[in-house]
């Protein structure tokens, strides 16, 4: 089975003021289109990880890879082009850019990167929002969304590049029961029909249990 995502002890230090241990000895790995999520209460190094995994945070001991890769130690440069080709953000808030339109936002990562015409990128974004069925908003602006709606342009937007790995973090955390279900629902096509491999940091335990595997953190440690 085709990993996608591995860590061997990663271990990670919060210098100041004092020295803190926030991460102890992280490995696991994540499969082609496997549905991970970590739980763990607040300062248990959950998102500290995730910003580790995403390539932001260098500063750490032990080895990440990412499609059988070693990405630890490599230039930022380098890091930014793995970052923004293999893998997907999803956050609690969604950081659209309120004047441009939802097609635009779409669109962003994807000029970035700079491997295809406009009018690809532009084709491209377009299926990705009809494939969330919000298709019919492409020319509105951001701004003049709902909030449903705005995190469905967010998880587009993630999707741009095809990533290999879709990373979450509080993806549900503004949003009300109807459409924390739809953002569910969407991941869980996501897995099945794309085989994309979802990492999703969550409070929310009815989410957590549907997913195919918790992975629970306390103290920087994975205990379950």
């Amino acid at each position: 089975m085709k990993l996608v995502l591995e860590t061997k002890n990663i271990n990670k230090h919060f210098r100041k003021p004092n020295d803190f241990h926030v991460l102890k000895d992280i490995s696991f790995r994540i499969k082609k289109g496997e549905f991970t999520s970590i739980m763990g209460k607040s300062g248990s190094g959950k998102s500290t990880l995730l910003y580790i995994l995403s390539t932001m945070d260098t500063d750490y001991t032990g080895e990440l890879y990412l499609n059988g890769q070693l990405v630890t130690g490599k230039p930022h440069e380098e890091l930014s082009t793995i970052r923004n080709k293999h893998i997907g953000f999803v956050f609690q808030f969604h950081y659209l850019l309120s004047e441009f339109s939802v097609l635009e936002n779409v669109m962003l990562p994807a000029k970035k990167l700079a491997e295809k015409s406009h009018v690809e990128i532009e084709y491209g974004a377009m299926e990705k929002l009809e494939m969330l069925h919000i298709g019919h908003l492409a020319n509105q602006r951001a701004s003049r969304i709902s909030g449903g709606e705005k995190q469905r342009v967010a998880i587009a937007r993630a999707l741009i590049n095809n990533p290999s790995i879709l990373m979450c973090d509080e993806p549900t955390g503004n949003l009300d029961s109807h459409n924390s279900e739809n953002v569910f629902n969407i991941f869980k096509r996501l897995k099945e029909e794309e085989g994309l491999s979802l990492l999703v940091v969550t409070h929310d335990e009815d989410f957590a249990k549907r997913t195919d595997r918790i992975i629970q953190m306390e103290d920087g440690r994975i205990i379950s």
